[in-house]
């Protein structure tokens, strides 16, 4: 493995507090998936890492700023948009939230302190969509109260959990059961809920012979297939898997009511000969459904989006996929005059690499791969750029903007306040959820 002796990175980021995905967007009660803070912690204890909070990169803090002072960038921000249905009633209707929204609100991110959503207009509840998100949404909603209390759930979002008249959820995918995307140990913990009952999928939906399957397929078919360990006589709360259904419209009541009151979907079928591969294709039957609900959440995908700036210093952006073009390893490809290459001293990394797939684990992997691309080339003497001295320039400029910058230092500070205030309530941290209260901390 490649090496760059005595590197000083500077870590630029939006908000006054580290972490990104892993605190806004991990589940709060997966707190063992959140160890890897530990590890990031003990990286920023180095003298030769700078935690730099509170900057806008783009509007704070130009690009060609950066271009100008160091030797390498990397931009490693990530999807911040959802993707849309683009379906009737889907802009104008109450009840409505995407995924990002929504677990960014119950997650503590500042721009969506405000959503306020209505979990208490009815008892049904639609998630389209079947990744993890999606499972980590409809887990959340049938949780029962008292363990969301223990987590680092933001207070507001747990007073909203327990006035939610939610009692039963759909998860809703285009495909079958052997197509979608959610992993065994997502399905798992919601068909161990307790008082949570799984409603059985027709068998018709599975291979007749399961262990011709690969290893991980069969065993999340046999999981499915055993369903939950809740009796439907001992259940308070249900939730299914809904396949072969394509969204085609949100529903109000009759009237001038614009508060939602069911989704209809298409119903679908399988287009390939083999209707149990990963990778099979549906149609619409020309049939339709509509399904009552009160809420509904879209968790079909995220996109990252480029960043101000980008077009002017030369940094491509596939604005179609929603990553930046790369060779594979994080060095970012274009096109030039003299034909494709590489940019000297440009690299990404993440989501905005790759595109929104994987878990955490995987992502880590993603930037051990574009770090160890940064270290290859810069012992082998490739171009970079001009260099710098980094945020020890870039501090004035920013102070000239009167825009404050916060520090690892600061972040302690902002850290300790959360555990206090979380102590003060019997739970590990109660998350300060707006960038203005999180500086008062430091004043």
């Amino acid at each position: 493995m490649s090496n760059v002796d005595n590197a000083v990175v500077d870590m630029y980021e939006q908000l006054p507090v580290p972490f990104g995905l892993v605190r806004f967007g991990v589940a709060p009660d997966h707190p063992d998936v959140k160890n890897c803070q530990d590890k990031f912690t003990e990286v920023a204890s180095s003298p030769n890492f700078n935690f730099v909070g509170n900057i806008d990169i783009g509007k704070d803090l130009q690009l060609a700023s950066l271009q100008a002072n160091y030797n390498a960038v990397v931009f490693a921000y990530g999807a911040s948009k959802d993707r849309k249905l683009g379906i009737n009633g889907e802009e104008n209707l109450k009840g409505i939230y995407s995924a990002r929204a929504f677990v960014g609100w119950y997650n503590g991110l500042p721009e969506y302190a405000d959503l306020a959503p209505n979990l208490s207009a009815g008892e049904e509840a639609i998630v389209v969509g079947q990744g993890n998100v999606a499972l980590d949404i409809a887990r959340t909603l049938l949780c029962d109260i008292d363990r969301l209390r223990k987590t680092d759930m933001t207070e507001q979002a747990v007073a909203t959990f327990s006035e939610s008249r939610v009692k039963r959820v759909r998860v809703v995918g285009r495909r079958g059961p052997m197509q979608a995307s959610f992993t065994i140990k997502e399905v798992r913990e919601l068909m161990n809920l307790p008082s949570v009952m799984f409603e059985p999928i027709s068998p018709s939906l599975f291979p007749p012979d399961p262990k011709s399957l690969p290893r991980t397929a069969r065993r999340l078919t046999e999981l499915l297939q055993k369903g939950s360990t809740t009796a439907p006589s001992e259940s308070l709360r249900k939730w299914s898997l809904d396949f072969f259904l394509s969204p085609t419209s949100f529903n109000a009541f009759s009237g001038s009511s614009n508060q939602l009151s069911s989704m209809t979907f298409a119903k679908n079928q399988i287009n390939d000969d083999d209707p149990f591969s990963s990778s099979a294709r549906v149609s619409t039957t020309g049939e339709t459904v509509t399904l009552p609900t009160s809420v509904a959440f879209r968790s079909i995908g995220y996109r990252a989006e480029a960043i101000p700036g980008m077009q002017d210093i030369g940094i491509p952006f596939d604005t179609q996929l929603g990553v930046i073009p790369n060779d594979g390893k994080g060095r970012i490809f274009t096109d030039t005059e003299f034909g494709p290459g590489t940019l000297p001293g440009m690299y990404c990394s993440g989501w905005v690499k790759r595109g929104p797939t994987g878990v955490i684990a995987s992502t880590m992997e993603d930037a051990f791969s574009t770090a160890e691309a940064i270290a290859e080339d810069w012992e082998t003497g490739k171009p970079f750029l001009r260099g710098g001295d980094g945020w020890e320039v870039l501090k004035g400029e920013i102070k000239s903007q009167k825009v404050r910058s916060v520090t690892w230092e600061d972040w302690k500070r902002i850290d300790a306040a959360e555990k206090q205030r979380g102590m003060n309530k019997e739970k590990e941290r109660e998350k300060i959820t707006r960038v203005e209260d999180m500086l008062k901390v430091l004043d």
